[in-house]
Parts: C-alpha cells; sequence; structure tokens
C-alpha cells in the first residue's frame, strides 16, 4: 500500500516540490517523466527532458539537463545523456532502482544513463530512505535521510559547466558540448595539469595543452591576476600540488545581499568563459575568458580553415577550399576543417598567400633552391605537398605535406621580417579542371559580342574611374586632410615606408603593436597596426569616430589611418618618453614628484574633457597607467580609444560588455549594470593610487627578504585596499615611494592621495565627477576625509583572499605576518635620479 501511494506523490508532484522519500527496498520508482519537472526549493534550476533539435537534425534529441528554470541561454548547466539523445520521449523516465541507481530508461527499458552507486540492500535496507534532491545551488543530488549522507551528486559528474560550490579535481574536469546545440562530447576540456597538479590547462582533444593558468601562489594562480581582485569570488584550493588536489569557488553577496546567478563554462570553440546574470540589463555578462583571442584555440577551424575572430562566423576556408561539413559549419562546428573538394591536384594549382602565420602541419621537407618558382614547382610535383613557405635570404624552401591547420597570425616582432615566414598554401588552379567543350557557330559569334560589349563597357568604366580619382587627388592637393575628421588617409605603402617595413617596434597593447615611423616631413609617428583577428575593425572604427575631431593638450592626437584591404592602421604623435606604465616598475626609471603631481592633473583634466566637454559624453573605459603617455616635457596624453563608449547628452549610462583591465574596473561594471562616467573615475583612482607608491596594483607584497626556496613565483597581492588603510589613517609616508626619497610636497600628496580614495569608493555615488577632480587636485576644492571603501573594509577583517589582514601594530600585515611595509626593501634611488624638476619643499 505505502508503494502506491508513493508512486501517487511522484506522479502528480509539481515544479515546486521534490520526490518524496524512496525505500530502497522496493522495485524501480520513477522519479521524473516528460511532462514533468523538478525544481529546487526557489526555483532557481529545475530538471526536466528537454529538446536540443537543430536544424540539420531529421529527428528530436531530448536530454535529461538541469537548467537556470527562467533565464535565456546559455541557461543548461548539466546534462545526463549527452552522448545518447532520446528520440522519443514516450515511455521515457527517470527511475531510482533498489540497489540505489538512478537509471534514464527508454520506454524499451535501454538504459541511456545511469549513476555509478551501488546502494548495499541487505540486512539495513528496510530502514533505509533514499530521496533525490535538486538543491539551491544546481547540485543534483541523491541522498540519504536516515543519515544525511549525499550517494551521489551531479557536481561529481560535472559536463560543460562550473558552478559556485562545485570542485574540480583530478578525476572530475569541465567538458564541452560538440557545438552549441550538441551537448555531446567536444573537443576541449578544463583540468588540473598531471602530474603536479597545481594549475589548470585547457587542452584540445585530451592531448594537445594550449593555454594555462600558471602555478597556484597561495592566494591566485600566477597568470591569472583578476583572481586577485574580490569582487564576486573566493577561491579554495585544497591539496594544491597532490593528487588528492581540489579547487573550488564560491559567490560573494553584492551589497544588496543578492548573489547574482554566474558560472563558468568550457564553449564548443575552446575557450573558458566567466558569465554572470545583469537583472538589470536582462541578459548574460560575459566578462573574462581565455585565451583572450578565439583564434588561439587549438583545432578550432580544422584542416585548412583559417580563423576569423568573429563570434558570427568564426572560420572560413583558404581560398579554393569548402568545408568536409557544411551542416557543422551551419552549427558552429568547424572541426572537419576544409578540402579541395573532388577538384584533383595538377600541375595548374596556385598558391594562397596567407601571409606571415604561426600553423601545424603533417610532414615537412626543406631544400635550397634558387627562386620561389623553383620552391613551387617542387612542390605541384607532387599531389601531397599542400603548401609551401620560401626564404630569399638564404634560398631555404620548404614544402608540407599531408594538412596545415592552425592558422594564427604573427606581429613582426615574433616572425622577423624574412618571407621565410610567409605560408603559401596550395589551392585549386582556373585550368586543367576537364576538357574544353567545342563550341557551335552561334555560340562563338555570341561570346565574341560578348566580349567586345564587355571591353567597351569596361574602358568606359576605367575612364570614369580614373577621372574621379584625378578628381579626389587633386583635393587632396588642396588639403590632404579629410574635412570632416580633420585626418589624412594614408596608404599602405607609405607607412610600410615610413616604419621602415614595421621593424622598431615601441609598444604591444591589446589590439595591436605600436611602431616608430617617420612620413615624407621628417615628422615622426606612432604607427599602431591592428592585429586581433577580423582587423580589430569595431576598435578602429572606435577609435577613429571618438578622436578624429577632438583636440585637447591631455589628449593623445590621431593624426591619420589607414583602411586599405584587411590593413587597420593608425597614425599618432610619437611620445617619446612612453607610457607612464614604464615609471612604475621597481627597476624602471623614477619620476620626480613634480611630474607626477602635472601627470595627475593632466591625466583628470583630459578624462574630464571626454566626460563634460565633447558633444557627446565619452567613456574611455581602460584608464590605466600604460594608456597614459607622456611627451617630450612629460605633458599627460590620455590614449587608445578602442573601447571607448559614447552616449549622448540626455542619457547617463550605457550598457557595455565588461571590458577594460582587471584591477582598474570598477565593481558595477562587474556586476552587469549599465555603467557611467564614474567607472572612469574608478580606474583613474587606482592609477593615482600607483602614480603616488610607484609600484603595481596587483605584485608581490612587502617582505623582509626571507624567501622559501623552491618557489616557482611569488605571492601576489591587490596593493589598493592596503593603500587606501594608510591614506585613511593619514600614514603618507609609508605609501610614497620610496625613490623620491623626502623631496616631495607632502600636502599635494595628501590631496592626490584622498582624491585617490574618494575616486575607487564601491558606491559610484560617491565618486567624484573628473571635474571635480581636477578642482580637488588644483586645490580649489577642499578634499574631505574619504570613508574606507567596502571592500577595503572586508579586506582588512580577513575575508578576502590570503594576504592582507588587520594588524594592531601596523596598520596591516602582509602574507609573512613577521614582515611589514615598514621593512620593505625597495630598488634603491636617491631623489635626485627621478626625472623631472626636483621639487623642493619651502
Amino acid at each position: 500500500m505505502s508503494l502506491i501511494f508513493i508512486f501517487f506523490l511522484l506522479s502528480h508532484f509539481t515544479l515546486f516540490t521534490s520526490p518524496s522519500p524512496i525505500n530502497s527496498n522496493n522495485s524501480n520508482v520513477i522519479i521524473l517523466t516528460p511532462n514533468k519537472t523538478l525544481s529546487s526549493q526557489n526555483q532557481t534550476f529545475e530538471l526536466c527532458f528537454l529538446n536540443l533539435q537543430n536544424q540539420n537534425q531529421q529527428q528530436p534529441s531530448y536530454y535529461l539537463v538541469i537548467r537556470f528554470t527562467s533565464l535565456p541561454s546559455p541557461n543548461i548547466i548539466w546534462v545526463a545523456n549527452r552522448n545518447k539523445p532520446i528520440s522519443s520521449l514516450s515511455g521515457s523516465s527517470l527511475q531510482l532502482t533498489q540497489t540505489g541507481q538512478l537509471v534514464l530508461l527508454t520506454q524499451n527499458a535501454v538504459v541511456l544513463w545511469q549513476t555509478k552507486t551501488n546502494f548495499n540492500t541487505n540486512n539495513k535496507s528496510s530502514t533505509t530512505i533514499l530521496q533525490p534532491k535538486l538543491l539551491e545551488n544546481g547540485n543534483f543530488i541523491l541522498v540519504n535521510n536516515h543519515n544525511g549522507v549525499v550517494l551521489w551528486q551531479s557536481f561529481d559528474e560535472p559536463t560543460d559547466t562550473w558552478l559556485p560550490g562545485m570542485n574540480l579535481t583530478r578525476v572530475h574536469n569541465l567538458l564541452s558540448w560538440k557545438t552549441l546545440t550538441n551537448p555531446s562530447n567536444g573537443f576541449y576540456s578544463l583540468r588540473l595539469k598531471p602530474p603536479n597538479y597545481g594549475q589548470f590547462e585547457l587542452v584540445f582533444n585530451e592531448t594537445v595543452s594550449y593555454w594555462s593558468t600558471g602555478n597556484w601562489t597561495g592566494g591566485s594562480f600566477s597568470d591569472v591576476p583578476e583572481m586577485m581582485i574580490p569582487y564576486l569570488y573566493r577561491f579554495d584550493f585544497k591539496d594544491a600540488f597532490l593528487p588528492t588536489a581540489s579547487f573550488g569557488f564560491s559567490e560573494r553577496t553584492m551589497d544588496n545581499g543578492v548573489r547574482p546567478p554566474t558560472m563558468f563554462r568550457v564553449e564548443p570553440f575552446g575557450q573558458i568563459r566567466q558569465y554572470t546574470w545583469s537583472n538589470q540589463a536582462g541578459s548574460w555578462n560575459m566578462f573574462w575568458s581565455r585565451p583572450e583571442s578565439i583564434c588561439s584555440v587549438r583545432g578550432v577551424c580544422g584542416k585548412f580553415g583559417v580563423c576569423t575572430g568573429e563570434m558570427s562566423r568564426v572560420c572560413e576556408c583558404v581560398k579554393g577550399f569548402v568545408a568536409v561539413d557544411g551542416g557543422g559549419w551551419g552549427s558552429g562546428d568547424y572541426s572537419e576543417g576544409c578540402w579541395r573538394g573532388e577538384r584533383v591536384c595538377d600541375e595548374n594549382d596556385g598558391f594562397e598567400d596567407l601571409g606571415a602565420v604561426r600553423f601545424g602541419f603533417g610532414n615537412v621537407s626543406t631544400f635550397t633552391a634558387k627562386s620561389k618558382s623553383l620552391c613551387e614547382s617542387g612542390c605541384l610535383g607532387s599531389c601531397d605537398c599542400v603548401g609551401l613557405s620560401f626564404d630569399e635570404k638564404n634560398g631555404f624552401c620548404k614544402n608540407y605535406f599531408g594538412s596545415l591547420f592552425d592558422f594564427q597570425n604573427l606581429t613582426a616582432l615574433e616572425s622577423g621580417r624574412g618571407d621565410g615566414n610567409v605560408l603559401y598554401v596550395r589551392v585549386p588552379g582556373g585550368r586543367g579542371e576537364g576538357k574544353i567543350k567545342r563550341l557551335s557557330g552561334n555560340v562563338l559569334s555570341g561570346v565574341i559580342i560578348g566580349c567586345v560589349l564587355f571591353l567597351v563597357l569596361g574602358v568606359v568604366v576605367v575612364t570614369l574611374v580614373v577621372l574621379i580619382k584625378r578628381k579626389r587627388l587633386k583635393k587632396e592637393n588642396d588639403n590632404e586632410f579629410d574635412p570632416i575628421l580633420n585626418l589624412k588617409l594614408f596608404s599602405y605603402k607609405e607607412l610600410q615606408l615610413a616604419t621602415r617595413g614595421f621593424s622598431e617596434k615601441v609598444g604591444h597593447g591589446g589590439f595591436g603593436t605600436v611602431f616608430k615611423g617617420e612620413l615624407s616631413d621628417s615628422t615622426v609617428v606612432a604607427v599602431k597596426r591592428l592585429e586581433r583577428p577580423g582587423g580589430g575593425e569595431k576598435e578602429f572604427r572606435a577609435e577613429i569616430s571618438t578622436i578624429g575631431n577632438i583636440h585637447h593638450v591631455n589628449l593623445m592626437r590621431l593624426r591619420g589611418f589607414c583602411s586599405e584591404n584587411a590593413h587597420r592602421l593608425l597614425v599618432y604623435e610619437y611620445m617619446p618618453n612612453g607610457a607612464l606604465s614604464a615609471y612604475l616598475r621597481k627597476d624602471g626609471p623614477c619620476l620626480s614628484w613634480d611630474v607626477r603631481f602635472r601627470v595627475a592633473i593632466g591625466t583628470a583634466k583630459g578624462i574630464a574633457y571626454l566626460h563634460e566637454e565633447c558633444r557627446s559624453c565619452i567613456i574611455h573605459c581602460d584608464i590605466k597607467p600604460e594608456n597614459i603617455l607622456l611627451d617630450g616635457d612629460f605633458t599627460a596624453n590620455v590614449s587608445d580609444f578602442g573601447l571607448a563608449k559614447l552616449i549622448g547628452r540626455d542619457f547617463s549610462r550605457v550598457l557595455a560588455t565588461m571590458r577594460g583591465t582587471w584591477g582598474y574596473v570598477a565593481p558595477e561594471w562587474i556586476s552587469g549594470v549599465e555603467i557611467t562616467t564614474k567607472a572612469d573615475v574608478y580606474s583613474y583612482g587606482m592609477t593615482l593610487l600607483e602614480l603616488i607608491s610607484g609600484r603595481r596594483n596587483v605584485e608581490a607584497p612587502p617582505s623582509s627578504g626571507d624567501r622559501k626556496s623552491g618557489c616557482e613565483t611569488e605571492e601576489k597581492w591587490f596593493f589598493p585596499p592596503w593603500a587606501a588603510q594608510l591614506i585613511i589613517e593619514d600614514n603618507m609616508a609609508a605609501v610614497v615611494d620610496k625613490k623620491l626619497g623626502n623631496v616631495y610636497n607632502i600636502e599635494e600628496v595628501k590631496r592626490v592621495a584622498m582624491v585617490a580614495v574618494w575616486c575607487i569608493q564601491d558606491d559610484e555615488a560617491m565618486r567624484p565627477t573628473m571635474g571635480t577632480v581636477v578642482k580637488m587636485l588644483e586645490g580649489l576644492v577642499e578634499v574631505p576625509l574619504p570613508p574606507p571603501p567596502k571592500l577595503l573594509q572586508a579586506l582588512v577583517a580577513g575575508e578576502s583572499f590570503h594576504g592582507v589582514k588587520a594588524d594592531s601594530s601596523n596598520a596591516v600585515s602582509t602574507v609573512d605576518s613577521s614582515s611589514g611595509y615598514d621593512n620593505m626593501e625597495v630598488s634603491a634611488a636617491d631623489s635626485e635620479s627621478c626625472i623631472g624638476d626636483v621639487f623642493s619643499e619651502s
């Protein structure tokens, strides 16, 4: 009778309830049927059957999944039968066996998925009650209600998604979906790297590692400095560097007491991405991914596929090739790559220039040849040869056999200037594709007449083009600058000559490499060549539209640009003293306080101009020392507007995907809300702290020199909260750069330091505008004592990452409790060695 009652409950539970406890002595009990769902207590997650049929499939594909109940894609966090879809739900069900196993069965009792649990039914089985539950964290568990022991949980069998509370171990990895709509096993996995298990790595096809976090340093992974900024997560790594290693994370509560949904996912195209739900935007906010460029992922485009970097179409085939799996490419699966089609190779094949690229290949044959044509002849002599490279300097010819894959563009610095690194892929030629058919007289006459008409039309078109071009050239001679943007349009050849073949690299940013050049009128310029996949078109257009018509002494001047074919280049004034970041290294040159103070005010004026004086308000979105350049007089110039956002004067906020640089990004941006100009104010405040202290905001902590031997990497810590605490306590001497000695104006230091703390307040409403910041720095507005940022309070209370905690004797202590700021060793430099006019206190 009890069994009948249990069946009645299970067949009628709604999406608001969990199944009733089940006695494991009885026969199989149905937990879930296709027309039902099992929800967590607050309906955050649900367990249900879902059809993931894509357009190329003829029949449905049902899966048992856990997903966010009311959020849009990506919302599926776990799939049971990922490699065995159900074609028909009729009679299918999730059941609990009398041995304590969860099984997914079809109508014909075929097992599509089952847990590895094996509950002992002997002796005590009659008193043991089992109950499946879906928890509020998304974990589906089978629990023994008698003793509370969890017999099985979905967190121990993760698919592609990593949630708070889930631990990854040596045996628990993440494995991507095959495509965005096909949850079967993909090619990319995130795992603890064997044999030491002290870092994570992304792996292609279970064998090829293409990205790693770097070793665990006690508070973060060495190559993931973003972990040092604890806005969202707390991380826990147990038994690091041991086979029993286990790593997990938990979510911090926001100021309003809410924890927004968040997750990490290994995507079908090989990136790991972090998502946080934004209620205000009504969408998922993706603000961190690695590798940063999708084109750095191994195998993403398959053989003879070229990565474009555009998410609308990640890959394209080499010219003359077609997709092996056209349907797969349509659904986002590019792994099968491209092929020549049915066209057989012959001596009429040609070669497609892919430029300087890094790539993978099967076999290679190297020999010397007197010319590139002889190198090509060698390749054309074998149908197995698929490409070549030729170095004209030494005559080395390389013929590649088998297949080519993983094409990645190289910068001039990486590839050198020889043509030997240019890859030529063998492509089908225009001849030899079949015998020429004999044409009839009428057809031949028609062809001749058509050719004549086409020739006449061509002459007319060419004449018009020449006339238009002459008119344009005449206009350029009268005024060589564009009348709308006041920018010169350069040809690629001009800039190639100006930079001597892009030979002198002076910098490298997220969107390209910067080279020093000299124009025909002897003007020295900086040429930025955008090198992101797809030419960085969005950043290129943003830069031109943002600063094309802006002129301010503290904003980098754009002189012109090149938009020729696939080339995207920007030409700026040359800044001989480089970026501010160069002066913030311990072993770098030192700026005098006078110069630092002028840089602080100049940078503030430049940002204030963008916010308050332009026709459209401009949010820079990436204020940091690398983007503050110094001219010959050490005047600050705000640069790099590739991430800038323009908003009308009638609007105060703009919704933007989290970009910028970790360590300078405002908390509200990370939480996914619409940003204001106060996001730049926050970044500016972080930069001010670095300017005062002469150090970066994430670096090794103060040390007494007592290092543990055998450590590969140093512990890193987040500097701004530590500095802000001392500033509020009026301990300026502990914060100011030791290389300055005592040669600085203490009142100016206090003013700049307190402005910095005001700028990094967690609540954006408490941050001053940049216009007010300028007045504060110039002494026109009094700077009151700022309150401690809430993040700071959490950090010094010991609620944050390892390494910063309260200490009654010395304000704060560092990783080693015996070492503090007072005994920190800084690379020695007298104040007289600092660059700029030395300010003497009166």
